[in-house]
């Protein structure tokens, strides 16, 4: 059964409950559920919650740790088929469109906002479209993140004798052959499903180039998946591997980052919320850590665009919070705090172009000149690993095959390209 098919019958029940409306005061109330967990991430979502506060809604806070959120919708499907959606939730990529097939996402409520703020103005496209139904605004982006990131310790680096960032896949092996001869660990990595697949990723990228990834991990093409590209990069895969943390395996992905903030470990593979802890550290980038693309991914950028959708609500209090948060959420105000907490960039193409003028760091400066300019090239590209580029289904088999063959020392890339394709084309 289609993927879209499966969760449409899976909360169909609820088409026959009464959606919930919470308690609310005067104006209104909203609970929000979202995996917006770690120190940092908490201190960005803090941030929103304030702002909706003081404009006088009840902010109900519905945070699920772990999973890369892969909890969290557990939690929604569950709520959705009992007939008591939350008022808005995080939710991203093609999952956005899955639910709102269900005919649980409210396709209305966005209207007026999204005319009165001009978002169609605001947004590139690709964002536009990701947050859409048949047209219509069903969820609200709130920022992108640069998935193909390496996060470097310089301190650490010129302990072990490396004199500069690896821009190649060689130069990152000889530069983690001397973190681990140095006695350090050379690359923090938490061995979760989702970690797994965000390393395999940046790998395809840097082997398959762009057209190679597309090809691969978004058209879902069987000679991609299968061939010799594919191959050499789930070899190059393992090779990264022998490097990874040998006490990370079931690490959330902030305990490895500190590894690295710490001065225990030399480089992790992360997305830039991975900026955000270092934040929360009170460390700078530029001076303290080092933020490069991933060796031989310069011309390229794996988004993920976290996302806020709306579900039908008879409460008009809820409804009005649903507004507030989508205003406040678009406003230059929060879109600079959030991002500057969370360690991503702004959706609005105005604060794009000028990152300087808000006040954003270097890192975020190189993501945001890179985003608008492989925007153009066709450099950016949807990330396989978080909900981006295909269905949870989809992206399941993924981490089933990809963490396997991690973990298999005798695993043969060859081998491991063909169970590839044959759970992808089986979960689809």
């Amino acid at each position: 059964m289609h993927p879209t098919l499966r969760l449409a019958a899976a909360v169909s029940l609820a088409s026959l409950c009464s959606l919930s409306a919470h308690a609310a005061d005067s104006k209104g109330s909203v609970e929000v559920v979202h995996w917006w967990t770690s120190g940092g991430e908490k201190a960005a979502v803090d941030v929103l919650k304030a702002q909706v506060e003081k404009d006088g809604f009840i902010w109900k806070d519905g945070a699920v740790a772990g999973g890369g959120g892969a909890t969290a919708m557990t939690v929604l499907k569950s709520r959705a088929v009992a007939g008591n959606p939350p008022g808005v939730a995080q939710i991203k990529g093609p999952d956005i469109q899955e639910w709102a097939a269900t005919g649980l996402l409210d396709d209305e409520v966005l209207k007026d906002v999204a005319k009165q703020e001009q978002w169609d103005g605001l947004l590139d496209k690709k964002v536009a479209d990701t947050v859409k139904y048949e047209g219509n605004y069903v969820a609200v982006p709130v920022n992108i993140h640069r998935i193909n990131w390496l996060w470097i310790n310089p301190d650490v680096f010129k302990k072990a004798g490396i004199a500069k960032a690896p821009t190649t896949l060689d130069e990152f092996y000889a530069a983690a052959d001397k973190l681990k001869a140095a006695g350090f660990i050379p690359l923090a990595h938490g061995g979760q499903p989702w970690q797994d697949s965000t390393v395999f990723e940046s790998v395809v990228l840097a082997v398959m180039g762009v057209d190679g990834y597309k090809k691969a991990l978004v058209d879902l093409d069987e000679d991609a998946l299968t061939g010799p590209g594919m191959v050499k990069s789930l070899t190059e895969l393992k090779r990264v591997a022998t490097y990874m943390d040998p006490d990370g395996k079931g690490q959330d992905w902030n305990l490895e980052a500190a590894k690295v903030i710490n001065g225990k470990a030399g480089m992790q593979i992360m997305g830039d919320w991975a900026k955000s802890e270092w934040t929360l550290a009170r460390k700078t980038a530029g001076t303290d850590y080092q933020c490069v693309a991933f060796p031989g991914t310069q011309n390229a950028f794996l988004y993920n665009i976290d996302s806020l959708v709306v579900f039908k609500q008879k409460d008009a209090g809820t409804a009005a919070g649903q507004q507030d948060i989508a205003r406040k959420v678009l406003g230059q105000d929060f879109q600079k705090v959030f991002s500057i907490n969370k360690g991503s960039i702004p959706v609005r193409n105005d604060m794009l172009a000028d990152m300087g003028k808000y006040g954003f760091d270097s890192c975020a400066q190189t993501a945001a000149k890179d985003f608008l300019a492989d925007a153009k090239s066709g450099g950016l590209q949807p990330s396989m690993a978080h909900n981006m580029a295909t269905t949870l289904a989809v992206q399941g088999a993924f981490f089933d095959v990809v963490t396997n063959y991690i973990n298999d020392p005798k695993a043969d890339p060859a081998d491991a390209a063909k169970k590839l394709y044959a759970a992808v084309k089986s979960a689809k």
